[in-house]
């Protein structure tokens, strides 16, 4: 009985050892791709300036407070602060649209915003309220407080927006 106890302890190291073994032979074969690295990434703080800290961006009824990740991630990633420029004007904001990006996620850090958004509908989003749009989701903007300010983040940092209206 020891000797079956011993055998079932080895066997699982010795699959590890064999599974690891193939691959970097086959790695050296160049059967495999390698797995890229990940980004460089630097370590960056932004802080409030002040209302100067916001500027125009993607859409004419909002200002962005850019908060430097983009460049400490090399592009990998991109968040802002987005504020809404009151008073909401449906006529600009309600245009159907999606963004090209792998990953878009938006907290509401003051106000409220209202969408609508493909397979969901409308959707009213209040100050902490949290929302993950997937990737080309069709949405639009239909109604913001004039107080709204949202903290978007986004990967990659670089990515296109496609007007459908």
């Amino acid at each position: 009985m020891a000797r079956t106890k011993q055998a079932l302890k080895s066997t699982p190291a010795k699959r590890r050892s064999g599974k690891s073994s193939h691959r970097r032979r086959a790695l050296a074969a160049g059967k495999l791709a390698k797995k890229p690295g990940p980004r460089r990434q630097r370590f960056v703080v932004n802080h409030l300036a002040g209302p100067c800290a916001f500027e125009g961006g993607l859409r004419s009824y909002a200002k962005y407070r850019d908060l430097g990740i983009a460049a400490a991630t090399g592009g990998l990633a991109r968040a802002h602060v987005i504020k809404m420029l009151p008073p909401c004007d449906p006529a600009v904001v309600s245009k159907r649209h999606y963004h090209d990006v792998k990953f878009q996620m938006i907290y509401v850090l003051k106000g409220w915003i209202k969408g609508e958004y493909e397979g969901a509908g409308e959707v009213t989003m209040r100050e902490g309220s949290c929302w993950l749009q997937p990737p080309k989701i069709e949405h639009r903007v239909l109604d913001y407080s004039d107080d709204c300010e949202l903290l978007e983040i986004i990967l990659p940092a670089d990515f296109e927006t496609i007007e459908l209206e």
